[in-house]
C-alpha cells in the first residue's frame, strides 16, 4: 500500500493513543528481554494451551478457543461458514474464528485502518513484511520475538533450513521482530516465458536459450519463419507496471532487481552498502536489452496492454511467446482449446541465464501474519501462539492447510505419496473437476498457507509431473543470491524515505517504460540519472547507508 504524507500523520496520532493505553493496561507476561525469546506467559493467559505442545505434537486446544481474524477474502474462493477447513479446525483442534472478512481489492488499506485505530485481530492474515514497520512505534502490534520460545516447528525451521539470516533482517528499529513469515525450504521459482512450441519448431529450435542474448537470437529466427505473426513475444502483466514480469524474471541474472522485484535500494556485495539501484550500471543493462527487443521489431512495444489482449494475441497465433508461470499453462491451455486450438502444444523455457550468471532472487520468505498486541492480554494467548506455530509451521499442520484431510480431500499411498480426488481440481491438477480444493474446501488459501507449501517435498508435492520436472530443474541449476543485510531505520528516517521512495519509484518506472519503447535513447542514460539525483536518490541512499553502519556499529558494542 502506498502511504501518503497525510496517512502518515494520521497513523502518528493514532500511535500515541495506542501508547497511552498500553500504559494502562496490566502486562501477562514478565519484563521483556532484549533477545529473542525470554518473555513469560502466566496461567492467567494460558486457557486452552497444552502443556506438553512441541514439534511433531499435533495442536489441540484443552478447551475451546476462539480467536479474532482479520481475513482477507479472495474472489476466486470466496470465504464460506460451511468450510471443510473450519469444520474441522472446530472438531480436531477446538478452535473457531470471529473473522472480520475484508474484500482483497480493499484488504491492504482496511488492514492499516484496523490496526491504526486500535482494532487489530489476534490473528491478522496476509501480510508482508514492511506493512508492519508504521504501526511498531504506536504499540498495535505484538513483538513475536519475544515469544519465540512458544514456537518451537518456527524456530526449528528457521534453524534447520538456515533462515537466520533472513530473520534477523525483519528486525525493526527496536530489534524486535514484529513480523512472522512465510518459510520456504527452497526458494519460490514460478515465472518464465511461456512459449508455443508450434511457432518454436518452424524455425527450428529444439533447445532452451542459455542465455537472455540466446533468448533474443530465437525470438528473431521465430519471427523470420513465421512472417504471419505480428510479433515473436508479446507481454501480459503490464498494465499495471510495463513489463513486470518479464523484467523481473531477467534481473537476477544481471545482478540487479527490476519489474515487480524492482527496489530503490540494492546491496552492493563488494563495496559493503546500498546504491541507487536505478542508476546502476546492471540495471542499465536490463533496460538496454528490453529495448533492444522492441528495436529488434520481436518484442511488441504496447507493454501497457491489458491481460486480455496479450492473451488473446498468443492464442491466435499472433505472437509466439508471452511471459507465464506455473499456473498460467493451465490458463494458456484451456484459452487454446476454447478457440478450437486444444493441439497447440505450450510449455515454460528454462530461465535463461545472463552477464551475472544463473540465478534467482534472494530470500526465502513470503507472506506472512501480524498478531495484534492486545492478544496478549487475552486468556488464550498462549493457545493462539501454539495454535499459529502448529498450522503455519508444522508438517503436520502446513500438510492440512494444503491438502486438507486424508480420506476427505487426499488419499495416500504407501510411499506417501499423496493423491487429490478425482472429483476435486487444484491448479493444473484434475483440471475440469467438478469441485475446487480452495473454494469448496477452504485449503490451499492464502490466509491459512503462507509459504504455498514451505518444504520443498510439500510444494512439489501439489504440482503436475512436467510442472515439478520444470521446477526442479531450476532449483537444481540455479544460485540463489545472497540476502542483503537490513538497515534499522528510526522513525524520523523512516518518515524521510518513504516520501522519497515512491517518487523516486514512480520516476525509474516511468523513464524505464520510456528507455524499452523507444521514446527515449538509452544515449540519454546520463540525463536519466541526473534526474533521479534531482529527486532525491543520493539523500535517499545516504540515509540508508547512515543506518546500516550505525546498526554494524550498535552489534560489535
Amino acid at each position: 500500500m502506498t502511504i501518503t504524507r497525510k496517512a502518515l500523520a494520521g497513523f502518528a496520532g493514532l500511535a500515541v493513543c495506542a501508547v497511552a493505553l498500553a500504559a494502562c493496561s496490566n502486562s501477562p507476561t514478565d519484563e521483556a528481554v532484549a533477545n529473542d525469546g525470554g518473555a513469560t506467559i502466566d496461567e492467567a493467559h494460558s486457557v486452552g494451551a497444552m502443556e506438553d505442545f512441541g514439534v511433531d505434537v499435533t495442536f489441540q486446544a484443552t478447551e475451546p478457543v476462539d480467536f479474532s481474524l482479520m481475513y482477507r477474502d479472495h474472489p476466486n474462493y470466496p470465504v464460506k461458514d460451511d468450510w471443510s477447513v473450519f469444520q474441522h479446525l472446530a472438531e480436531d483442534q477446538n478452535v473457531t474464528f470471529s473473522r472480520t472478512d475484508i474484500p482483497m481489492a480493499d484488504y491492504d488499506q482496511k488492514k492499516a485502518l484496523l490496526i491504526g485505530s486500535g482494532e487489530a485481530t489476534d490473528i491478522i492474515s496476509s501480510s508482508y513484511a514492511g506493512s508492519e514497520t508504521q504501526f511498531v512505534s504506536g504499540g498495535a502490534l505484538l513483538p513475536v520475538s519475544d515469544y519465540f520460545d512458544y514456537l518451537p516447528n518456527f524456530s526449528q525451521k528457521i534453524e534447520d533450513w538456515g533462515l537466520e539470516e533472513d530473520l534477523d533482517n525483519r528486525r525493526q528499529a527496536d530489534g524486535k521482530i514484529y513480523h512472522l513469515p512465510g518459510l520456504r525450504e527452497a526458494p519460490d521459482v514460478q515465472y518464465s516465458v511461456v512459449i508455443r512450441e508450434d511457432l518454436w519448431e518452424k524455425a527450428g529450435i529444439t533447445e532452451d536459450p542459455a542465455t537472455w542474448d540466446e533468448y533474443l537470437e530465437q525470438l528473431e529466427q521465430v519471427k523470420e519463419a513465421n512472417p504471419e505473426i505480428d510479433y515473436a513475444m508479446s507481454d501480459r502483466w503490464t498494465d499495471s507496471q510495463p513489463l513486470g514480469s518479464l523484467l523481473n524474471v531477467m534481473a537476477p541474472n544481471y545482478g540487479i532487481a527490476a519489474g515487480w522485484g524492482y527496489a530503490n535500494t540494492w546491496y552492493d556485495e563488494e563495496a559493503g552498502e546500498y546504491v541507487f539501484t536505478g542508476a546502476t550500471d546492471e540495471y542499465k543493462e536490463v533496460v538496454s536489452y528490453a529495448a533492444d527487443l522492441v528495436a529488434a521489431g520481436v518484442l511488441d512495444p504496447e507493454i501497457t496492454q491489458s491481460d486480455d489482449q496479450a492473451v488473446q494475441k498468443f492464442v491466435s497465433g499472433r505472437s509466439a511467446a508471452i511471459s507465464g508461470n506455473t499456473q498460467a499453462l493451465a490458463e494458456y491451455r484451456t484459452k487454446l482449446a476454447d478457440a478450437g486450438n486444444g493441439d497447440v502444444q505450450i510449455r515454460l523455457i528454462s530461465i535463461p541465464g545472463g552477464p551475472a550468471g544463473s540465478n534467482m532472487a534472494s530470500g526465502r520468505f513470503t507472506s506472512g501474519l501480524l498478531i495484534g498486541s492486545d492478544a496478549a492480554e487475552k486468556p488464550y494467548f498462549k493457545a493462539l501462539l501454539q495454535f499459529i506455530d502448529w498450522l503455519y509451521y508444522s508438517d503436520e499442520g502446513l500438510e492440512f492447510a494444503q491438502w486438507g484431510v486424508e480420506g476427505e480431500t487426499f488419499t495416500r499411498e504407501a510411499d506417501g505419496t499423496r493423491t487429490l480426488n478425482e472429483d476435486i481440481a487444484w491448479s493444473s491438477i484434475n483440471a475440469g473437476a467438478p469441485k475446487l480444493l480452495n473454494a469448496d474446501f477452504g485449503y490451499s488459501n492464502g490466509v491459512f498457507l503462507l509459504a504455498n507449501g514451505s518444504s520443498r517435498d510439500l510444494v512439489i508435492s501439489m504440482m503436475t509431473d512436467e510442472i515439478a520436472a520444470w521446477t526442479e530443474d531450476q532449483l537444481d541449476a540455479k544460485e540463489q543470491l545472497p540476502t542483503a543485510p537490513a538497515p534499522l531505520l528510526n522513525e524520523i528516517e523512516l518518515e524521510q524515505t518513504s516520501l522519497l521512495q515512491t517518487q523516486l519509484t514512480d520516476a525509474v518506472q516511468s523513464a524505464t517504460a520510456s528507455f524499452i519503447t523507444g521514446q527515449r535513447s538509452i544515449d540519454d542514460w546520463d540525463a536519466y540519472v541526473s534526474e533521479m539525483e534531482s529527486l532525491g536518490a543520493s539523500q535517499l541512499i545516504d540515509t540508508i547507508n547512515t543506518a546500516l553502519e550505525r546498526g554494524r556499529s550498535e552489534s560489535t558494542e
